[in-house]
């Protein structure tokens, strides 16, 4: 029970960072919005691609799709934060939350952003592999305290 204990806290330390790296990308990619800066938030979400190409004219529409993503990073951020503290302590509910918000926020990362050759490895693919070791070690400790 007591390596059981160990793994819950890795879990939370690693959703700590993975939220709170989340949060400033979420914050980061909103004021480039709100400054009508669109292409410097692309090129931080797509740092793989040479921010000169992705110096347009975009629509205001796409901005705010934009902005919205850097909404969503935000909060799902606070969301993983939060849950973390009490993953600590092995919570069900804050495991399965972190899990389901970070976890998929990440498989959507890794498979339209990822996949598609848009970023290099680090921070993003790191940050999948966080979360992915995160839910991991969570379920593993919770599901084995249960036999």
């Amino acid at each position: 029970m007591k390596n059981l204990s160990i793994l819950f806290k890795i879990s939370a330390v690693l959703w700590i960072i993975w939220g709170l790296v989340h949060i400033l990308a979420g914050v980061l990619t909103m004021n480039f919005i709100l400054s009508g800066d669109i292409a410097s938030s692309i090129a931080g979400i797509a740092d793989a691609l040479d921010p000169a190409t992705l110096q347009m004219d975009y629509p205001n529409a796409a901005g705010a799709i934009i902005g919205q993503h850097g909404f969503n990073l935000f909060w799902i951020g606070i969301v993983t934060f939060i849950s973390a503290f009490f993953i600590w302590k092995g919570n069900k509910n804050a495991i399965f939350l972190a899990a389901i918000t970070g976890g998929l926020a990440d498989l959507g990362y890794f498979l339209f952003v990822d996949l598609g050759g848009y970023v290099n490895f680090v921070p993003g693919t790191v940050m999948t592999i966080v979360s992915s070791l995160a839910i991991i070690l969570s379920f593993f400790a919770h599901f084995k305290s249960k036999k």
